[in-house]
């Protein structure tokens, strides 16, 4: 299943090795080949001259553990004949009289490929310069080893014949610290995952610093970077090593190993090729930068082989984020949310501010939507240094309108220091139903968009005789599946909340109602989150409840939000999005609720996008946005045919 959605998996290694102790860190070696090879990996990568060890100093200029290290390799690749993984592992080699930092590539008892370290560190502890040459001094690009002519250089990429889209380079520890590292050429060239072959001495706080780069390096490049460490059986007489492992891609930490471990090591992840290609095929910054790289050597290295039979092979070793848009640790949610609530009140304070405008309408209806949008007026206000009254607030009860809802509209606009008008529209609407010839007792589609069309004109000519603005309150998911009534709620002078999805506006309240005001407001705010999602334009109970539950007639919003994420900023296919969705809701949702709620998802969105080609201004907040001035031109009319599953 995984190669089906697009994932190769990828394993970093760190076995024990001790200085010059070839035979027992070969063997320590293919212990971690041998398990990384069950687990169904592709390709592992091995620390730097962990063969050797990387700390043997001057025993590297004798040539008895030269030697000792090709016969290492001969017996590592007589024992690994069976094995289907592309293996990176690191050793000394003598190319033309010179002594080179090499990666070795093999895969199946093979050499495919030798790729010398670029870039020597030679400062502080570093000495790397006293016993290697660098791959500029390289004056060939193959040599003969164990009896084969294998290509040499940093110019090298390995390919799967099955995997074609999936390139594989290689660069060396220091190589990544360099100004322009190998990789950047490597990933121009083709590759989308780069492995690193590393022996970076554990220091107070560079853990932090490598994760770091690492990371943003692998945003930089659109990689996946698999990267392996020298472990605490190096020499400690100068330095300790820690064994980090480390796996990113795009820029996100998809595993990470354990420091300081005794015994061996694996990681492995499956790594997105699919997305990757979709990130690249949409970064035309990317794309326009592959002309400035030569190409590079491609190396077949066979096909990856079949998982079939191996131990978990149709799971998937990565984590599948069920909130894509919501982080899972609250500090970083805390901070994000902060930092939206700030771009959308700027983006408002902005606007107010371009236009000589110094009071806002918006329609309070006691749910999610408008409350943040009353909470972002707010913050607008204070950011101008503006009277709080300036924000007119509009509720209008109309013939579904609960008293919860009317209670709380209350509580939060007092709390706030908000003006609010109640304006019931029962009688307004009533009579437009009877000037079209509406019974006004079917309650069908005219029935309650009547009430969206009536509360957005009171909305605008209340704002014409304030001279306010009408601020929006729709939100990103709502716009994807087009649940707003057009030239109703669709409409607005500015669309605050257009780039903030619903799973993300929850927490955006409940991040308020902590931070930003007191307990009047907070309570109401609280009692918000905790009221079912409703347009309440039917007809109340017998109860005085609302018998309208929005999610039961368009299917939960954290499904829409997966299926928006994982279909615009990955650009996945419906097959994958319904793969994955099985995965993060398995014990939420049966495969055929997925089904429904994904195939009515993706019809809405298709069908409803001429509601997106006209919708208000509104400020961009995160990495995914309907905007036709922005990051989405669809026709209204294009097909869905491909996308319906």
């Amino acid at each position: 299943m995984n190669r089906e959605l697009g994932y190769c998996r990828v394993g970093a290694a760190v076995p024990v090795v001790r200085p010059g102790a070839v035979s027992a860190n070969v063997s320590s070696m293919l212990r971690c080949a041998e398990e990384a090879a069950a687990a169904g990996a592709d390709v592992l990568v091995f620390p730097e001259l962990s063969i050797t060890g990387y700390t043997c100093a001057d025993l590297f200029l004798h040539a008895a553990l030269l030697d000792a290290a090709v016969q290492g390799l001969a017996e590592f690749l007589r024992w690994s004949v069976a094995l289907s993984t592309l293996l990176v592992v690191g050793m000394p080699l003598r190319i033309d009289g010179l002594l080179f930092n090499c990666a070795v590539v093999c895969r199946a008892g093979r050499v495919f490929g030798i790729v010398p370290k670029a870039h020597l560190p030679n400062t502080r502890e570093c000495y790397e310069q006293r016993w290697f040459a660098s791959a500029g001094e390289l004056a060939c690009d193959s040599l003969s080893l164990l009896g084969s002519e294998v290509p040499v250089g940093g110019d090298l990429l390995f390919y799967f014949d099955d995997l074609p889209e999936c390139g594989v380079g290689v660069e060396i520890c220091e190589d990544l610290w360099g100004a322009f590292p190998p990789s950047t050429s490597l990933a121009l060239q083709g590759a989308k995952i780069i492995c690193n072959l590393s022996a970076s001495n554990a220091l107070a706080g560079k853990a932090v610093d490598r994760q770091s780069l690492i990371r943003q390096h692998s945003a930089r490049c659109v990689v996946a970077y698999i990267y392996s460490n020298a472990g605490v059986g190096e020499s400690s007489t100068d330095l300790v090593f820690a064994g980090d492992a480390l796996i990113c891609e795009n820029g996100k930490v998809l595993g990470e190993g354990e420091r300081f471990a005794r015994e061996e090591r694996l990681l492995v992840r499956d790594v997105d090729y699919q997305f990757l290609d979709f990130e690249r095929r949409q970064n035309n910054v990317f794309q326009r930068s592959v002309s400035c790289v030569a190409p590079g050597r491609k190396v077949l290295c066979g096909t990856a082989g079949s998982r079939e039979g191996v131990a978990g092979s149709g799971s998937i070793l990565r984590q599948i984020d069920p909130h894509p848009f919501v982080p899972a640790d609250e500090a970083q949610r805390d901070e994000r949310c902060a930092e939206i609530l700030a771009i959308q009140s700027s983006a408002l304070a902005t606007r107010l501010s371009h236009i000589g405008c110094r009071r806002v309408v918006l329609g309070l209806s006691g749910g999610i939507d408008s409350s943040l949008a009353l909470l972002v007026a707010m913050e607008a206000f204070e950011r101008l240094g503006l009277d709080k009254a300036g924000i007119r607030a509009i509720t209008m009860p109309g013939f579904g309108t609960t008293e919860r809802t009317l209670d709380n509209t209350r509580a939060l606009a007092a709390g706030i220091g908000a003006q609010l008008e109640e304006i019931n529209i029962e009688a307004a609407c009533k009579q437009h139903l009877a000037d079209i010839g509406h019974s006004g007792t079917k309650h069908d589609i005219a029935y309650e968009n009547t009430q969206a069309r009536e509360r957005t004109q009171i909305l605008m000519d209340r704002a014409n005789m304030l001279g306010a603005m009408v601020i929006g309150t729709g939100d990103l998911s709502e716009l994807a599946l087009g649940w707003c009534t057009y030239n109703g709620d669709h409409m607005s002078m500015y669309a605050v909340n257009s780039g903030v999805p619903k799973t993300l506006a929850l927490h955006l309240i409940e991040w308020a109602a902590r931070h930003r005001v007191g307990d009047q407001a907070a309570g109401a705010l609280t009692d918000i989150l905790s009221t079912p999602i409703s347009p309440e334009l039917l007809p109340l109970d017998a109860e005085g409840e609302s018998v309208q539950r929005t999610e039961d007639v368009i299917g939960p919003y954290e499904l829409h939000d997966f299926f928006l994420y994982n279909f615009m900023r990955c650009g996945f296919p419906v097959a994958k999005i319904r793969a994955l969705a099985a995965v993060a809701f398995k014990e939420v949702y049966a495969p055929e609720v997925i089904e429904r709620w994904l195939k009515l998802f993706m019809g809405r969105f298709f069908a409803q996008q001429f509601k997106r080609s006209c919708m208000p201004d509104g400020p961009k907040v995160g990495s995914v946005n309907l905007s036709p001035r922005g990051d989405w031109r669809m026709p209204s009319d294009a097909s869905s045919e491909i996308w319906s599953g």
